[in-house]
């Protein structure tokens, strides 16, 4: 099986040498998100804020790729502070219903752009 990289003409441009998303056969891989626009503009304001303009990247590549949010099957969540994770997971809940997909939150010293949040996911069709 051969991976395909996937790139979002909707989504921020990646910070580094790496694409958006890789395609595994019928698996998509999403790269770590953080709260970034399409002007490149970081929404750090408030954990809650930088969760959402997060989720919102990873939906927008889910999207794009032709896939929906009910596709991810695992969500990797790295945090900066553990004192975040309540409110993380408030806003995470409004993006996963009754069959939210496996999942893991991990504190690290720092993210890049010293962002307080990032999320990397797997999609599966």
């Amino acid at each position: 099986m051969a991976k395909k990289a996937f790139n979002s003409p909707n989504a921020p441009a990646a910070v580094g040498p790496y694409s958006h998303a890789a395609w595994a056969g019928d698996t998509l891989l999403i790269s770590g998100q953080i709260a970034l626009d399409l002007e490149g503009n970081l929404h750090t304001s408030d954990i809650k804020t930088e969760t959402t303009r997060v989720l919102e990247n990873v939906k927008t590549i889910i999207e794009t790729a032709g896939l929906t949010m009910d596709h991810i099957v695992k969500c990797s969540i790295f945090l900066s502070d553990m004192d975040n994770f309540q409110s993380v997971n408030e806003v995470y809940a409004t993006y996963f219903g009754e069959n939210p997909p496996a999942r893991e939150c991990v504190a690290v010293k720092t993210l890049p752009k010293q962002v307080n949040v990032e999320i990397s996911v797997i999609a599966h069709r």
